[in-house]
């Protein structure tokens, strides 16, 4: 028994909520700093106000993936998510620019990420459900082109609003420009829509279904490398205390210095503590704790999901191990993009930081047109990395789009005109391209079947813990190093991203990326 092949309008109606989600995520990684600096926050703060978006991803996907496989209802078990989360996320991106004060919004963001996420993750899943092995590149491609699309328009609709209908950029201070509420306004109403169609267009199998085609696979399932490597017994209880209490010892070292430099700002009577530096440090123990918690249990024979779950932390195979270090000092240099972008254009760049001038919202407008013009070329060239990894390799292929984004952040401090930012953009584009789809290609050959799953939302992890490095020690580093000029952000971020180029290299793996006609 297998699925069904299902024709292109089918995956394009599955696939079309897409478009909706990323209308919300281009609205939020271009304006949410432009939104808070006009509310009052610190420029050395922003960072740590961002926190929300990695932090509401590493906690509400796997919980909402787990929740999403055990569901059943009259809309099938993935799209009652995609409806909740839809209403949630348009009703946030309503509230966002009407924020009265700088808490408001951090809090509406922590809602809004965290109602974009409840759609999200399921649709990672919809695609296996709904779809033939055969398909699924194309049901995958499907969606990066919705990515895309709803990026570029997204992130360019304030500049659209203000240049081709006339609506202000520019507000009273403490109050959020029209141009960018209309954004908001139109991206909430797209978001919803877009869900919608997906939800009442498309279809989903039973679980009886499901479970069929599953045993059917079982049945012509041979045993091979992948699942040879799966019964191996892993990381030795002995191993996980030592990792666990070297995680401690490391955590409890970095709390007493963070504590020690506060300590001494607020003895010289300086406003300028770093208490966002806690949440790196305490993560740490928090880990080591439960490394060394787990090993403990193991030691009493104890085996339960807690358990298989933080052990497998340290069982993952040595090409996702070496990956996870690519993908770190990638999103740590996306993110030190979304954070820092705006403020070094507007004070770098145009040379303003009064948020209600108007040469800092056209300035502000233009980054909107920036992030448009990455994603357009994310777009773009989706297709075309794949040829030219079939010719040379994933890792070669990777390693170049990766230097290309990195040397684009960096170019960012010696430009002084529009059409250079843009020109910045497209290396920018290419990496996020690559980001998108060539590392799970490399890493999808070196997962065990049975924990295919579990091992694909861990690979997550390494997409938020940069981001939440970064959110903790960039605003430090931009007060206490850069005389907080956030342009140097961008630097710090584009050799980080050159950095994650080379390290692709040292990854084991010879396996290209399959083009399923």
């Amino acid at each position: 028994m297998e699925k069904r092949k299902l024709s292109f309008l089918e995956i394009w109606n599955m696939s079309f909520g897409f478009l909706g989600i990323q209308f919300g995520f281009a609205l939020q990684n271009a304006n949410t700093s432009r939104i808070f600096e006009t509310l009052g926050a610190d420029v050395d703060k922003l960072g740590l106000y961002w926190l929300a978006a990695p932090l509401t991803g590493l906690i509400i996907q796997p919980i909402v993936g787990y929740f999403s496989d055990r569901t059943w209802t009259k809309l099938g078990r993935r799209r009652p998510y995609f409806l909740v989360g839809a209403i949630l996320s348009a009703a946030a991106l309503f509230i966002m620019p009407n924020s009265p004060t700088l808490w408001v919004a951090i809090g509406t963001l922590w809602i809004m990420d965290s109602s974009i996420n409840i759609s999200m993750e399921p649709f990672r899943a919809f695609v296996g459900d709904n779809l033939p092995e055969k398909q699924r590149t194309l049901g995958f491609a499907m969606q990066s082109f919705f990515i895309g699309i709803g990026a570029v328009v997204g992130s360019a609709l304030p500049y659209v609003f203000t240049n081709w209908f006339g609506i202000e950029n520019t507000a009273p201070e403490g109050i959020i420009p029209p141009s960018v509420k209309w954004s908001f306004y139109v991206g909430g109403i797209c978001f919803l829509l877009a869900v919608l169609w997906t939800v009442f267009n498309s279809k989903e199998y039973s679980p009886e279904e499901l479970e069929a085609f599953e045993e059917a696979k079982k049945e012509h399932a041979t045993k091979n490398h992948h699942e040879k490597m799966a019964t191996q017994s892993g990381v030795t209880i002995k191993r996980q205390l030592m990792i666990g209490l070297f995680l401690l010892v490391v955590g409890a070292i970095a709390s007493a210095y963070v504590h020690h430099i506060n300590t001494k700002v607020n003895a010289e009577g300086q406003d300028n503590q770093h208490k966002e530096l806690y949440i790196l440090s305490i993560g740490l123990l928090v880990v080591g704790f439960l490394f060394a918690l787990v090993s403990q249990l193991r030691k009493s024979d104890v085996r339960n999901g807690f358990t298989v779950i933080i052990t497998d932390l340290l069982n993952m195979p040595k090409t996702m191990k070496q990956l996870a270090w690519v993908q770190f000092f990638s999103w740590f240099a996306l993110f030190s993009m979304w954070i820092y972008t705006t403020k070094a254009v507007t004070g770098h760049v145009f040379g303003t930081s009064d948020p209600t001038s108007k040469l800092y919202n056209d300035a502000a407008d233009w980054v909107s047109v920036m992030f448009t013009v990455y994603n357009g070329v994310a777009a773009a060239v989706a297709f075309l990395l794949p040829v030219l990894a079939r010719k040379t390799s994933n890792k070669f292929t990777h390693m170049l789009a990766l230097i290309a984004g990195g040397l684009g952040l960096i170019s960012i401090y010696f430009l002084s005109d529009k059409v250079g930012l843009l020109l910045a953009m497209v290396g920018v584009g290419i990496a996020w391209a690559s980001i998108l789809s060539i590392p799970y290609a490399m890493l999808s050959g070196a997962l065990p079947s049975n924990k295919m799953g579990y091992y694909m939302g861990v690979f997550n992890f390494f997409v938020v813990i940069p981001q939440i490095v970064a959110g903790t020690i960039l605003g430090f580093l931009v007060k206490e190093f850069f005389n907080s000029e956030p342009v140097y952000a961008l630097i710090v971020g584009g050799c980080s991203m050159i950095l994650a180029g080379l390290l692709t290299l040292g990854v084991s793996t010879n396996k290209k990326i399959d083009i399923n006609e």
